[in-house]
């Protein structure tokens, strides 16, 4: 079902309930207002025949004729009268009733010698609907009389019946004229959704390019907008990724099989010595082991987007993981005539894993080692600043141009200088490193300019005093 249809229901639905219970609430109070307006009015009519009685001493009743002329306020043009005896039995009654049979009930009888009031609906054969009040007049202890004053209910019975009409036509008029708003409102709400469907369909053909025009108003509709637009952001940035990486991976994996093959096919073109056999066999051995190392970063990689490379979390003394690190890279150095200095150590200590940080310091440091000038040095220092701890690696080397340090730590990324200065490395070092950081709460930042070197700053948040 059309969500345009499920609102437009939903909207009746609800507003049918309202308006049947609004309906019913008026009537009956509109109802009971009224019965409670000819109670009143027949409880003044009683206290009035009361009065002229015990202004006449309760004398004996002659007629209705001499009652009706010296208490004129009895002769009510819409009520009429009666008096009955103890017994039960008329004694008077109001002339407009003379034609008409209406005992008084043996309800009615009983309330009376308990001396109070009661109030009565009565409907007698050829008679319109009526309403009674039947009071006592009690004298020394004994029951003189019963006064009943009664009225005609017609005219409530007709105005009850016109509420009860208007109600029922005006009901559905009124719920067909709400459906038929709510159904150009919910048209009119959803319109902005349609475009998105659109403008989705065209982005699912494959034109990331395309974006939703967000509305002026920062309504559902306009978050929903702008949520959809972030979204294709992503997919197109996550899209030019995938391309620019599985062409750098095709471009790094094809470099090492085109040298093997051209070295093989030389090879083998004439017989050569042992001695030439065995070159050929060690270089291609160094290609598959530069092909086996992207190979294994990637996998690597891969499973780190997907959450399945498990890290500890426990304290890690970074002061001693750096001086261990730096014996390690100091035999790094020695193969290009390159000495690693540790220049600051401090007391710290981060939570994480001990594995992984010494695989992220260890990349800085072969890179440092990797790309500084024969005869150079490498320093690293670990200092304390703001609450954080903090591990520079310098080097004095090639460096790196303003432009190219925002897309160092993309995967397979390598500058044109990077490359002439050597051919080892795989490009996958740096992202590594940025995704160990960011794994332990950290970041790094790069600090270079081109023939002058450059520093990385990998900031890390210090453990809890109480870890």
């Amino acid at each position: 079902m059309p969500l345009r249809v499920r609102l437009t229901l939903w909207y009746g639905t609800a507003l049918a309930l309202i308006l049947i219970i609004f309906s019913t609430i008026l009537y009956v109070i509109t109802a009971r207002s009224l019965r409670d307006a000819v109670d009143q009015s027949l409880e003044e009519t009683a206290a009035a025949a009361v009065r002229s009685l015990e202004e006449r001493g309760f004398l004996p009743l002659i007629d209705e004729t001499e009652l009706m002329s010296q208490f004129p306020e009895l002769a009510r043009i819409d009520k009429f009268f009666q008096i009955f005896s103890p017994s039960g039995t008329i004694t008077i009654r109001s002339p407009n009733v003379k034609q008409h049979e209406m005992p008084l009930s043996r309800q009615a009888l009983e309330v009376a010698y308990s001396g109070r009031t009661l109030f009565e609906s009565a409907k007698y054969p050829k008679e319109p609907p009526l309403r009674l009040i039947s009071v006592p007049i009690i004298y020394r202890g004994n029951l003189l009389y019963i006064i009943q004053v009664g009225t005609s209910m017609d005219s409530v019975e007709q105005t009850l019946n016109r509420l009860l009409l208007v109600l029922l036509v005006s009901m559905p008029v009124a719920l067909v004229v709400s459906l038929a708003g709510g159904w150009f409102m919910a048209g009119r709400a959803l319109r902005p959704v349609d475009a998105i469907t659109l403008a989705a369909q065209r982005i699912a053909g494959g034109d990331l390019t395309q974006r939703l025009t967000v509305p002026a108003s920062a309504d559902e509709i306009g978050r929903l907008a702008n949520t959809f637009n972030d979204m294709i952001d992503r997919l197109e940035t996550s899209f030019r990724q995938i391309r620019q990486f599985t062409s750098d991976a095709s471009h790094e994996l094809r470099t090492p099989l085109t040298v093997m093959k051209g070295e093989s096919e030389l090879a083998l073109r004439r017989p050569r010595e042992t001695e030439d056999y065995k070159v050929v066999l060690e270089s291609n051995l160094e290609e598959i082991d530069r092909m086996t190392r992207i190979v294994d970063e990637l996998l690597f990689l891969s499973r780190a987007d997907m959450g399945e490379v498990k890290m500890e979390h426990l304290p890690v003394p970074l002061d001693t993981l750096i001086e261990d690190v730096h014996r390690q890279a100091s035999l790094l150095g020695q193969e290009r005539d390159i000495q690693v200095m540790l220049r600051a150590t401090a007391s710290a200590v981060v939570v994480g894993d001990e594995l992984r940080l010494r695989e992220l310091f260890l990349n800085l440091l072969d890179n440092a080692v990797k790309y500084s000038r024969p005869g150079g040095t490498v320093d690293i220092a670990l200092t304390i600043e703001q609450g954080e701890a903090r591990v520079s690696v310098t080097d004095h080397g090639i460096g790196i141009a303003q432009e190219n340090q925002p897309r160092i730590f993309n995967r397979f990324y390598r500058t044109d200088d990077a490359r002439a200065h050597t051919k080892k490395g795989t490009g996958l070092g740096l992202s590594i490193c940025a995704w160990i950081a960011e794994l332990h709460r950290g970041h790094i930042e790069v600090q270079s300019k081109v023939g002058e070197g450059s520093t990385f700053t990998v900031m890390l948040p210090l453990a809890p005093a109480s870890t």
